[in-house]
């Protein structure tokens, strides 16, 4: 049962990031790559947009932000201000125990994401380190106007393109539809994703309706190379073994080693533990100290220097794209959150 529950929870996540990096690489092509001009307009644009989608609770800030690094859209800190500002499903239930806190916390995380984003890509040249570079498909002659075989990008999601598409119906085609297709009713169903109706589970639901209009009148080419070719064979297997791999360690590892009782016996080295327990890709053990919280056991201080480091599930597609650019950021992240919690400690917070 334990590895059917972990075989589903890395199924969903490698689902949606299957998801985002379809839709940005969908909308990239359809605007002719005005998505990235204006994401790349500034910095600090970045940075905001990164921070703000790393604060939202859950974790689908955190991949929509990998989504964008990977496709070269962001830059190395905007990623590391996303997955500060990031504190997982951990937020729901701060929310839940003490909200008007965890309003103020994800609001401090925003504005320490914009600041140390900014501070890491000042950092990052002096390391001679070269960030994850774009891989997005944006120059495909197939897709590029005034080749004789498209008119334009856009024709290539043209809604004509599904009679046609169905009246040649391709194994490629057909597959993707069949998986697409069952997604939604396994959520529905409850199989997959939340037991119960909340907005994640609309969520699902609505992103797997929008995938499975892409499939259905994009061109063949784009199918193949872009889809199939470039996505799923070259990306979404290993996000999902990457991210099967880590929950599956997690889980034995922390039925294996007691972090409560650890953490109770150890008080005085409670933000140092925090801080280092924020390095596992799990939004779980962050609930020790969540909780910790609640019951007054442990200062802001504490809970602030966890949730800075920690980024939930938000760091397990990375790992499968760059372990180097993974590492790096929690290296960053492990860093900036030591120095600021320990600031907010010695101010007695």
């Amino acid at each position: 049962m334990v590895v059917l529950g972990v075989f589903k929870h890395a199924l969903m996540i490698s689902f949606f990031v299957f998801v985002m990096m379809l839709l940005v690489d969908f909308i990239e092509m359809a605007s002719k790559g005005r998505m990235s001009g204006i994401i790349k307009g500034g910095l600090w644009k970045q940075y905001t947009l990164a921070s703000f989608l790393g604060s939202s609770p859950g974790c689908l800030g955190a991949f929509m932000n990998v989504s964008l690094y990977v496709h070269g859209m962001i830059s190395f800190g905007a990623i590391v201000g996303g997955m500060i500002a990031t504190s997982g499903d951990e937020a729901f239930v701060m929310l839940a125990q003490f909200p008007g806190t965890a309003l103020a916390l994800f609001g401090l995380l925003f504005v320490l994401g914009i600041v140390f984003a900014w501070i890491s890509d000042r950092i990052i040249p002096h390391l001679g380190f070269t960030p994850c570079e774009s891989c997005i498909d944006a120059h495909c002659e197939e897709c590029l106007p005034g080749t004789g075989k498209q008119e334009s990008i856009s024709d290539v999601f043209l809604p004509a393109n599904l009679i046609k598409n169905f009246q040649s119906l391709s194994f490629t085609r057909s597959l993707l539809l069949v998986l697409i297709v069952s997604i939604p009713v396994l959520i529905t169903t409850g199989t997959l994703g939340p037991s119960i109706w909340d907005w994640k589970r609309v969520t699902f639901i609505c992103l797997s309706l929008g995938t499975l209009f892409i499939i259905m009148v994009c061109s063949e080419h784009y199918l193949e190379s872009h889809i199939w070719g470039h996505i799923i064979k070259k990306h979404l297997f290993r996000v999902f073994l990457w991210s099967f791999g880590a929950l599956l360690f997690v889980h034995w590892g922390l039925a294996f080693w007691d972090l409560n009782t650890f953490i109770h016996e150890h008080m005085l080295w409670v933000l140092l533990i925090g801080a280092l327990i924020g390095i596992i890709p799990e939004s779980g053990p962050h609930l020790i100290f969540v909780m910790m919280y609640a019951q007054g056991l442990i200062p802001f201080s504490v809970l602030l220097t966890t949730s800075f480091v920690q980024d939930g599930h938000g760091m397990l597609p990375l790992l499968s794209y760059s372990l180097k650019d993974s590492v790096l950021i929690k290296v960053f992240n492990l860093t900036f959150g030591l120095a600021v919690g320990s600031m907010f400690f010695a101010l007695g917070f």
